[in-house]
């Protein structure tokens, strides 16, 4: 597929590596593209990598992604997927840019002929495209109001190394508050750790 990543970060280029390794064609999208030609990846405006891809994927810093997406417009974003992986964030990393609702419904309010999916967003970009690193089974959790949306975004997160025992689909774009607000707990575990390599796993009680 054709996977445009607006954003040129450490989560958006870990993305890219990833879905690259599996055969896609990826394109980085920067507001400054002719400055970010070192990235070992093609780079284009906004707007050019939107209009090239079937896939769109905001990482962007999440207290601008809405901001951002209007500048490319409704209509260049209209029947293209989205996947959502920003989270919105204070500068000191302690206070949620979105408190009472998320990111994710955000864009998809603002966008409402975009299927929006929110996932990847629990954990660092170190574990999006190595779930197989850590010491065991993680969970990926997908939110998102469109049934094909979240399953062409189920089949993406396959190609990162992430099998279907892995994923959750935990309900509509409203769920993305979860996603999202895991973020303080994700620092605080972090800082308990002395690490970011780690993921959470959603654990049940064995079927009779």
């Amino acid at each position: 597929m054709r996977i445009g990543l607006l954003g040129t970060g450490n989560v958006a280029r870990a993305l890219a590596h990833g879905w690259s390794a599996a055969g896609h064609d990826v394109l980085l999208g920067s507001r400054r593209p002719k400055d970010r030609t070192d990235l070992g990846l093609p780079v284009a405006g906004l707007s050019e990598t939107a209009a090239h891809a079937e896939v769109l994927v905001n990482a962007t810093p999440g207290a601008v992604s809405v901001e951002l997406l209007h500048s490319i417009g409704a209509p260049a974003l209209a029947g293209t997927l989205l996947i959502d992986v920003g989270v919105g964030l204070s500068d000191d990393f302690t206070e949620l840019s979105h408190p009472n609702s998320s990111l994710g419904e955000q864009i998809q309010e603002a966008f409402p002929l975009t299927p929006v999916v929110k996932t990847l967003c629990t954990m660092d970009s170190t574990v999006m495209t190595a779930p197989d690193g850590l010491d065991g089974p993680s969970t990926v959790f997908l939110s998102g109001d469109d049934a094909d949306a979240k399953r062409t975004t189920g089949r993406l997160l396959t190609d990162l190394g992430w099998p279907s025992s892995s994923q959750l689909d935990i309900g509509g774009i409203t769920t993305a508050r979860g996603q999202e607000h895991f973020a303080l707990l994700f620092i605080g575990i972090a800082g308990g750790l002395g690490a970011h390599t780690f993921n959470i796993n959603v654990v049940t009680r064995p079927s009779a």
